[in-house]
């Protein structure tokens, strides 16, 4: 991911809760040469000292197989923003786009034995509607078993991570605090973020 040094977003951990927050993320292999992309909820977990993202497809994807032939791209993404040149000191100046965004790569590998692939699907419920893993734990064995036939589940062991703030470090104190106050109190739920996020970072630049 291309990367200015001002954008970077070098803080491990930092990158790793914005991974756990917006969980939902694209992975994306190469089938013949051609990038093939799937949107998937993902666990992201510490094992130790290595990252792991835990998911699954359902079986019938092309991606289920393509993913453990090599190295995935999994991308993490949220809150954005258009910046108007209305928040700028001077007029010479054009728009820009404000964001984060986390690269994680790494090789998956298959979760396969039917009682690991029961405790990965526990925990995705635990983690995303821990109210459902009672109806979860009621519900037949066979069913159980027909929907874990579906799919494919998998880890990746993360090996690069890739991490970004585009939030107008390049920018002066008050240009910042212009985008701060005008999105602070927008309707856009992406602006209001993306508000918290710069105000966060204010505060660590100037303290």
């Amino acid at each position: 991911m291309y990367t200015p040094k001002h954008f970077q977003l070098s803080d491990h951990q930092e990158a790793i809760n914005f991974m756990q927050k917006y969980s939902f993320a694209t992975i994306v292999t190469n089938i013949d040469g051609v990038p093939e992309a799937t949107h998937l909820p993902f666990i992201v977990e510490r094992r130790d000292d290595k990252l792991v993202l835990i998911s699954h497809f359902a079986k019938a994807n092309p991606q289920s197989v393509a993913v453990f032939n090599e190295t995935s791209l999994v991308i993490f993404t949220e809150p954005h923003a258009y910046i108007s040149p209305s928040n700028y000191e001077k007029e010479t100046n054009v728009p820009t786009w404000n964001y984060l965004a986390v690269h994680a790569y790494g090789k998956a590998t298959l979760v396969d034995d039917k009682a690991e692939v029961a405790k990965l699907l526990e925990k995705m419920i635990g983690f995303y509607e821990a109210s459902y893993l009672k109806q979860w734990a009621q519900l037949p064995d066979d069913y159980k078993f027909k929907m874990m036939n579906g799919i494919t589940a998998f880890e990746i062991m993360v090996d690069d991570l890739q991490g970004k703030k585009k939030l107008s470090q390049n920018r002066s104190d008050v240009e910042r605090e212009n985008i701060i106050k005008t999105f602070s109190g927008s309707a856009d739920k992406n602006e209001v973020e993306i508000a918290e996020y710069m105000a966060k970072l204010n505060k660590s630049i100037n303290s």
